[in-house]
């Protein structure tokens, strides 16, 4: 019995299932990406959103294309937005977690003073007075 399910399954129905196994793969990742950007656009209604999700959900081939050809500029622009917002949240988080508020400290301080006192943009006087404003 085992033989014969080899003898039918060979290498050219093996390639076959590995490819519909990720067409519907990618399928599936093509709607998910679809549905976060219908709940993430900004410019679009409630109900905008809920004919969309509808459209999709009933005509799920020909929503999902008529979607990509209305609205796949905005994709991008979803999509780097919603990435810069994680990233200025995820700065704000370190730097709270660091104690960090932005403001350079007393130690970046004087080493900026100092490098620009060994190139000769400050001298010895103005490098004394600015010296002794950071530490005090």
């Amino acid at each position: 019995m085992l033989s014969l399910i080899a003898a039918d399954f060979g290498s050219g129905q093996v390639f076959w299932s590995f490819l519909w196994f990720f067409m519907f793969f990618i399928w599936i990742w093509l709607l998910i990406v679809v549905f976060s950007d219908i709940f993430r656009s900004d410019d679009l209604s409630g109900w905008g959103k809920a004919l969309w999700t509808i459209g999709i959900i009933i005509l799920p081939y020909l929503g999902v294309f008529v979607y990509l050809i209305a609205r796949g500029h905005k994709m991008s622009e979803h999509a780097v937005k919603a990435a810069q917002a994680q990233d200025a949240a995820f700065k704000t988080y370190v730097q709270q977690a660091a104690g960090t508020t932005g403001a350079p400290s007393t130690a970046d301080e004087l080493e900026r003073l100092h490098k620009l006192h060994e190139s000769g943009v400050l001298d010895d006087a103005e490098y004394a007075t600015a010296k002794s404003k950071v530490l005090a």
